[in-house]
């Protein structure tokens, strides 16, 4: 059999260019590059709800819950079976995102979205989360030419609020978590998220 994969999980605020890294360190380890949310057929309609939702859209507690039934059928459909297969996946946003968006964004409680995480999860952890920081006027700045989502479209307070709560992730879990400065440019960080990630966790097929 072969050995087990690994997952890697980038993180950051809207605008903070965790798109762009996942992809370049995927492209760059091999490693298969998926996201959440909507990385399935039913994740997908999720985030349709979840994102794009006219009107009021679902409460603070009905969104954690989508979330949760997203990251379930991603886990089941998508990283489950490539990580017992020995591929190394790196995802775009996991487990991090619903503390910091609607544990400390929204104000739900952090112990009760612990218990829906790791049942949503079965308990698969990533094994390493990167978080790549910048502040928030600067993706804003970012993000200005864009369509904004339901989340994207909250108040810069919001974000903020989300910042922080990645950062004390972050702060609480240094053995598990690495923090990026995603204000340099595109190759810098880049760069940096490499060394960093080939440091903690070595690279398959002899990447550096």
């Amino acid at each position: 059999m072969a050995p087990r994969g690994r997952l890697i999980a980038i993180e950051g605020i809207d605008g903070s260019g965790k798109s762009t890294q996942a992809s370049r360190l995927a492209e760059h380890l091999g490693a298969q590059l998926t996201h959440e949310p909507g990385a399935t057929g039913l994740g997908r309609t999720l985030r349709d709800v979840v994102l794009w939702s006219s009107g009021e859209g679902p409460s603070d507690r009905t969104e954690a819950l989508l979330m949760a039934a997203d990251r379930a059928q991603h886990v089941a459909e998508v990283l489950t079976p490539a990580l017992e297969a020995g591929r190394w996946v790196v995802t775009e946003r996991y487990s991090a995102s619903t503390f910091a968006y609607q544990g400390y964004g929204r104000g739900l409680d952090l112990d009760d979205l612990g218990r829906l995480v790791g049942w949503a999860t079965g308990g698969l952890d990533a094994d390493l989360t990167v978080l790549i920081d910048v502040p928030v006027e600067l993706a804003l700045t970012r993000r200005a030419a864009a369509t904004p989502d339901r989340l994207e479209r909250l108040d810069e307070a919001f974000h903020q609020r989300v910042r922080s709560g990645y950062l004390a992730l972050a702060e609480a879990d240094p053995e598990r978590w690495v923090v990026v400065d995603g204000s340099a440019s595109t190759e810098e960080v880049e760069a940096c998220t490499r060394r960093d990630v080939v440091a903690r966790l070595g690279a398959p097929g002899g990447a550096t």
